[in-house]
C-alpha cells in the first residue's frame, strides 16, 4: 500500500498525531467497502465481485482502485500496510512530503527479507552482509541467493572502519544489509554513519535495516536515510505470539514495484485473518513496549551484579560500549538482552532445565518472558569458530523480557542461578 493514494490520511495521521494515536488509528478503514464495523473487518475472500466488464477492465489496468484477488491485495491487508506507513515513515513523509512511502506485508519475516534483497540484486551482483544475523537470514544469503548467482560480502557492521574498507572494496554492490540491534549479541550499527559511508562510494547501493527487535516505536532507520526497512511481525509488532508475518516499507517506487511483483508472482503474501491478528496487536505497541524497555532495564541491572554472571548485553546499561549510540539512536533500549554465564555451555544447559516463569521456547517479542540458550538450540549445528566470530559464547543465553511483574521474573532468575 502507498500513501500517495490516500492524502487525506496522510494529513491526519502523518503531520497531526503522535505515535500512539497514529498505531491505533491510522489506516483504518482506508481502502475498505463502507461498512460500520468498529474494528477493521477480516476479509477472509480469495477473490472479489467486479459490478461489471468494464469496472473489472479498469482495475485490471490500475486505472480505478479495487481489488482482484487476495494475493494481489486485500482490504484487511491494506489497513496493515498504511498504518505502517505512518509508523514507519511518518516523519520522513513530513521531513519530504514529495517521497512517497510504501509498505507491503509478506507471509512471514523471512519472506520480507528475502523479497527486500531480490528486489535490489540480481545474477551476477554483490551484496554486503552483516557478520551477526539471524540464522535464516544468513542460510538465505549463504546457500538460496548463491545458487542463484548473488555473490554476499560479510562484515562486522559495529566496525565502521571495517563497513569503510569493505564499501570500498565492493563499490558496485548492490545493497548492504544489517540489524540493530543484532540478535543475539545486542550489538549496534551506527545507521546514520553507514548510510553515509555508503553514500559517498556509491549513492545507488541501497541500505536494508532489519528493525524488528526494535520496532518502529523505539528507531525508525527511514529518518536515518535508509532506504529499505524489514520487520517480522511475528516478534513485537504483532506482540502475543500468535502469528507470523512481515513487513518492508520504502520510500523507492522502483523498490516498491519489485517488491510487489514478488508477492504477487512467488505468492508471498500474508492471510487476512494472520493479518487482522496482526493489526490488533499493532495498536497496544506503545504501551507494550514501554513495559518491555522497563523490565529489561530492571533484570539487566539485577544480572549485571549477580556473581555467577560473566557480563550482560542490554544497550541501556551504561556498560555497554554502545550506550551513548543506544541514546542518540533509539527512544529506548528494547526488550531484548544477553548475558554470559561463567560456568559455560553445562551451565546454560542446566538454566534452561531449571527457570521458572520463563517459557523456553525460540523467538521474541512476546508478551510473556522467552529464554534460549543458542550454544545449546538455536547455534548448535554452526561450527564453534564462526558462533564465537558472532559473539556466541557456549555461556551466552538470550532473553526476550515480557511484561509481567519485574520482581516476579527477578526472583525465578535469581532461584534458578541458584542451582547452575
Amino acid at each position: 500500500m502507498e500513501d500517495s493514494k490516500h492524502p487525506d490520511f496522510i494529513k491526519q495521521f502523518y503531520l497531526d498525531c503522535g505515535f500512539s494515536t497514529r498505531a491505533l488509528h491510522a489506516g483504518e478503514h482506508v481502502g475498505q467497502p463502507h461498512t460500520p464495523a468498529h474494528n477493521t473487518p477480516i476479509y477472509q475472500s480469495s477473490t472479489f465481485i467486479f459490478e461489471n466488464a468494464d469496472h473489472g477492465a479498469a482495475i485490471f489496468k490500475g486505472e480505478t482502485p479495487g481489488y482482484v484477488y487476495t494475493r494481489m491485495g486485500n482490504p484487511t491487508v491494506m489497513v496493515l500496510e498504511a498504518k505502517i506507513n505512518a509508523l514507519e515513515g511518518g516523519s520522513w513523509k513530513l521531513q519530504h512530503p514529495e517521497d512517497t512511502i510504501s509498505t507491503l506485508a509478506f507471509s512471514s519475516g523471512m519472506a520480507a527479507i528475502a523479497a527486500a534483497l531480490m528486489a535490489c540484486a540480481s545474477t551476477g551482483d554483490t551484496i554486503i552482509m552483516a557478520d551477526v544475523v539471524y540464522g535464516a537470514t544468513e542460510h538465505l544469503c549463504s546457500t538460496v541467493l548463491k545458487r542463484y548467482g548473488i555473490k554476499t560480502v560479510e562484515v562486522h557492521m559495529a566496525d565502521l572502519d571495517a563497513v569503510r574498507a569493505t564499501v570500498k572494496a565492493h563499490p558496485n554492490a548492490k545493497l548492504i544489509f544489517f540489524e540493530t540491534p543484532m540478535n543475539p549479541t545486542l550489538e549496534l550499527v551506527d545507521i546514520p554513519a553507514v548510510v553515509e559511508i555508503v553514500r559517498q562510494t556509491n549513492p545507488d547501493m541501497r541500505v536494508i535495516v532489519d528493525n524488528t527487535f526494535a520496532t518502529p516505536y523505539l528507531q525508525r532507520p527511514l529518518e536515518m536515510g535508509a532506504d529499505v526497512v524489514v520487520h517480522s511481525t511475528t516478534k513485537y509488532i504483532g506482540g502475543h505470539g500468535a502469528v507470523v508475518g512481515g513487513l518492508a516499507t520504502t520510500r523507492h517506487n522502483t523498490i516498491k514495484d519489485e517488491l510487489y511483483k514478488v508477492i504477487k508472482d512467488i505468492g508471498s503474501n500474508p492471510s487476512p485473518f494472520d493479518t487482522w491478528l496482526v493489526n490488533m496487536g499493532l495498536k497496544t505497541l506503545p504501551i507494550r513496549m514501554d513495559k518491555h524497555c522497563k523490565n529489561a532495564m530492571a533484570v539487566a541491572r539485577f544480572l549485571e551484579s549477580h556473581p555467577k554472571v560473566e557480563r550482560v548485553f542490554y544497550p541501556g546499561l551504561e556498560s555497554h560500549p554502545q550506550h551513548a549510540l543506544a541514546k542518540r539512536q533509539m527512544a529506548d533500549f528494547g526488550g531484548m538482552l544477553s548475558f554470559e554465564l561463567k560456568g559455560g555451555f553445562e551451565a546454560g544447559k542446566k538454566l534452561m532445565d531449571t527457570i521458572q516463569i520463563f517459557t523456553l521456547a525460540v523467538s521474541l517479542g512476546c508478551v510473556d518472558s522467552l529464554i534460549q540458550h543458542p550454544a545449546s538450540m538455536t547455534h548448535a549445528s554452526v561450527p564453534k569458530e564462526k558462533k564465537l566470530k558472532g559473539g556466541i559464547t557456549d555461556g551466552l543465553v538470550r532473553i526476550s523480557v515480557g511484561i509481567e511483574d519485574p520482581d516476579d521474573l527477578i526472583r525465578a532468575l535469581d532461584k534458578a542461578l541458584q542451582k547452575v
